[in-house]
């Protein structure tokens, strides 16, 4: 499970911000225990802010890490494809990624520092029995592995002074760096922000049709035992993928009863087959083309494969603009199934943007994040539960306190320049 994440000099952040999913409360079902780490983790964040704050920078700044993971090692031949903030030191300095996660319990810690000529620092540690232990470290051209990892010496043969040493060391066969880039490289990203930078699919093609592949394969037959607890999902009749699938697809409406994908050109491009959605009312059912489908329910189709494959992985789902795609009702459902141990035993973990303030009614203090920008254009990022170092009641009324400003995060609103150029003011 990702502990903590945290970015500087990239697009709008300047200084470094920090997305911790460390647990302020830690008696409730959500917050997941970490024995080794001696904390509990969450596996909902939320981040609320004005337009243009930087909230989807936030989860840009990872999904580029990632396909630096995925990819610099094919692609990063000429220069490095890194973002800086555009002003002050920003395009001359450095910029930094950090993550830290868990697996199977123990602590990693991911250290990345780069331009667009160089990688210029770079390490992986772990924390074995509580003590960070070196997996590997560079500085330049240098590269120190820990003892006993001989499989990853092949590493310094491929390494260049444009490439990750965490993607070269990742295709060889050593379960410590090989674990830890499945984790990374696993996280999806939905929403807008696929649309700008080099936030791409796991697979690199366009996010449609990746994203309806990744549907329709839960849509299969399939005779594997169900990986949720009995009665996790409403209406579900047997243990297949192709049940859970359609239990989600029932929670933007209840009267579908099935789903009918015929067959297209090739197996291979589900952009080529026809969907038909089976709606029952009392005793009749009659097929629908997907086409005819309201927005909520196609968009919801799509989202099923991603979401189904996070709570399968137990891995990272970064949607940005939840509101924009999903009815208040739906991103609710979607929040819950993340919350629930039932139906996320694996600790699959969602971080989102939004403005729906709505959304502030399901979510825990220590959820939410709130992004603004400074005096210099640049995004600030800070936790709700300890705005302004006072810490938030777990009592309080997020949603209305929120609204009232006292958080705040909200957009200031200034109409005399758009006025001014009606003129309608002098």
């Amino acid at each position: 499970m990702l502990i903590r994440f945290e970015a500087s000099n990239y697009r709008s952040i300047d200084d470094p911000v920090e997305l911790s999913m460390v647990a302020i409360d830690r008696d409730r079902e959500a917050a997941r225990e970490e024995p080794l780490l001696g904390e509990s983790l969450l596996p909902v964040a939320a981040v609320f802010g004005p337009n243009a704050s930087g909230k989807s920078n936030i989860i840009a700044a990872f999904a580029w890490l990632r396909d630096a993971v995925q990819h610099s090692l094919r692609t990063w031949d000429e220069e490095i494809p890194v973002e800086p903030f555009a002003f002050g030191t920003g395009p001359t300095a450095p910029s930094q990624f950090t993550v830290e996660s868990t697996i199977d319990g123990v602590r990693f810690e991911y250290v990345l520092e780069l331009d667009a000529a160089k990688v210029r620092y770079e390490g992986l540690f772990h924390y074995p029995e509580k003590k960070r232990r070196r997996i590997f470290e560079r500085e330049g051209q240098e590269l120190k592995l820990q003892r006993g990892l001989g499989k990853l010496s092949g590493t310094r043969e491929l390494l260049t002074e444009r490439t990750l040493a965490l993607s070269i060391a990742r295709r060889f066969d050593e379960p410590l760096v090989s674990d830890f880039s499945r984790t990374i490289v696993r996280t999806q990203t939905l929403g807008p922000v696929r649309r700008h930078g080099t936030a791409r699919n796991r697979d690199g093609r366009p996010p449609s049709t990746h994203q309806l592949r990744s549907t329709f394969r839960f849509f299969q037959e399939s005779d594997q035992p169900s990986l949720f607890e009995e009665g996790a999902f409403p209406h579900v009749r047997s243990d297949s993928d192709r049940e859970r699938a359609l239990a989600l697809l029932r929670l933007a409406d209840l009267g579908i009863d099935d789903v009918v994908i015929d067959p297209g050109q090739t197996e291979l491009e589900p952009l080529s087959r026809r969907i038909r959605l089976v709606h029952r009312i009392a005793d009749e059912r009659a097929s629908l083309e997907f086409a005819a489908e309201s927005d909520g329910t196609r968009t919801w189709f799509h989202l099923i494969g991603p979401v189904l494959t996070a709570l399968h992985e137990g891995s990272l789902l970064l949607f940005d603009e939840l509101d924009a795609s999903l009815h208040p009702t739906l991103s609710a459902q979607l929040v819950q199934l993340f919350h629930d141990p039932g139906t996320n035993p694996l600790g699959a973990q969602l971080v989102f943007t939004s403005h729906d303030t709505n959304l502030l009614n399901h979510l825990n203090r220590d959820e939410v994040w709130l992004t603004e920008k400074n005096s210099r254009g640049a995004t600030r990022l800070g936790a709700l539960a300890e705005f302004a170092g006072e810490r938030v009641r777990k009592s309080q009324n997020l949603e209305t306190a929120y609204l009232h400003g006292r958080f705040g995060a909200l957009p200031q609103v200034d109409q005399a320049d758009f006025l001014r150029s009606l003129g309608l003011i002098g």
